[in-house]
């Protein structure tokens, strides 16, 4: 339920060939930064390079607000609202909605992503029409500093001190929600508002609190 087979369809984001080279995808996270550039340079007359090292596709919407730091491509027909703050080393796919005051830093977002009101996403992968709820989070630093570790059914060390949340295709997470360093939903699980997550939520499966994780109906 970990590995990134599990969790995408690797159709539906142009990093298939950067993420097919790994079993997990937190392993995937140091070097998204340099696969940024190097899909940028590629990228045909559908896109405009605005800024240096800042692809946008002509059919995106980015408001006159929002601030799209080096690297980062965003995908066709994408909305970047009002405010919204891409910080760097972020592919955002095609139909994504990326909304007012949402802040983005080493991520990949597949196509048809949605998070619209109030986000932080940091070092996370999100796969295909996955959702946040207004105000949820990925929380990517454990207050400790130390190293990531997954816990499920076995634990993972990642080796890692920065990883946020690995979001499934079809994920959805409720509003004002917390998903804490190392966390992984799969494929269709959903989270219910306020929740503090960590650990794994099993595909088609709901996290309503702590220790309650129930499969769906």
């Amino acid at each position: 339920m970990y590995s990134i087979s599990q969790l995408y369809d690797l159709e539906h984001t142009l990093a298939k060939e950067y993420l097919s080279r790994f079993t997990y995808p937190w392993e995937a996270l140091a070097g998204i930064k340099e696969t940024v550039i190097a899909l940028g340079e590629k990228l045909g007359q559908e896109y405009e390079e605005v800024s240096p090292q800042v692809w946008v596709h002509r059919t995106a919407k980015v408001a006159p607000t929002a601030y799209l730091g080096a690297p980062c491509i965003i995908g066709a027909d994408t909305e970047v609202r009002h405010c919204a703050f891409i910080r760097g080393s972020a592919l955002v796919g095609e139909g994504c909605v990326v909304g007012n005051s949402v802040e983005l830093k080493n991520v990949i977002l597949f196509d048809s992503v949605q998070v619209p009101h109030y986000n932080y996403v940091g070092d996370s992968i999100l796969g295909y029409k996955s959702h946040m709820g207004a105000g949820s989070i990925t929380s990517n630093v454990k207050s400790d500093k130390t190293l990531v570790v997954i816990h499920g059914e076995q634990e993972i060390p990642t080796g890692l001190k920065k990883v946020g949340a690995m979001l499934g295709d079809l994920v959805e997470v409720g509003c004002n929600s917390v998903l804490n360093p190392g966390s992984v939903l799969g494929r269709r699980a959903s989270v219910y508002p306020t929740s503090c997550v960590r650990g794994v939520v099993p595909e088609d499966h709901i996290f309503k609190k702590s220790g309650e994780i129930v499969a769906r109906r």
